[in-house]
């Protein structure tokens, strides 16, 4: 069986340029094991510290891990990322989302009204060439979302875009594909 490839060089920390070596070695650490995506981005020092202090900063912020992960979800659905759904699906299940708050939040959507309000402000952001319909935004602030808490979520639509155009133009497979098609092929 034969893995896809990437058309961007996936790098570890044994082939990475040197000033991406930090952030891997960080990401080792917390994870254990390295994603596709940042072994990509590991190709572009700049990009890469960009990618990690982005996605670190947003980590802390105000919006609950489940928020993120739905966000996560529907962006990836719109924009169609194989790589992220994978990833997403995992890792939102692993946040307490059910299969149905998954299923929901790649629709834009949620059982709790005060997500969905987020979810329906998300959606228009993507969709609009201008600013959201200001009803959405009103909407939201309804819901008990802050401004500072809209402003991450679109924050977080901004990283995960970035992080699905990534995975999109440089093809890159999804985690784990060749260690599955090594233990295939093993079998």
């Amino acid at each position: 069986m034969k893995t896809k490839e990437s058309r961007f060089q996936i790098h570890d920390e044994l082939t990475a340029p040197e000033r991406s070596l930090p952030v891997l070695k960080g990401a080792l650490a917390g994870g254990g094991q390295l994603s596709n995506i940042v072994g990509v981005l590991a190709g572009a020092p700049a990009t890469l510290r960009a990618y990690a202090r982005f996605r670190s900063e947003l980590r802390h912020g105000t919006l609950s891990v489940r928020t993120q992960q739905r966000i996560g979800l529907a962006v990836a659905e719109h924009q169609g990322s194989e790589y992220a759904l994978a990833t997403l699906q995992r890792t939102a299940r692993d946040a307490g989302l059910g299969i149905d708050e998954v299923a929901l939040a790649r629709e834009f959507d949620s059982r709790d009204e005060c997500e969905a309000a987020l979810l329906r402000y998300v959606r228009a952001l993507l969709e609009s060439d201008g600013p959201p319909p200001l009803h959405l935004h009103e909407e939201a602030r309804e819901a008990g979302w802050d401004d500072e808490q809209v402003l991450e979520a679109v924050a977080h639509v901004a990283l995960n875009s970035f992080a699905n155009l990534v995975t999109r133009a440089g093809d890159v497979p999804k985690d784990g594909s060749a260690e599955e098609a090594r233990l295939l092929q093993a079998a």
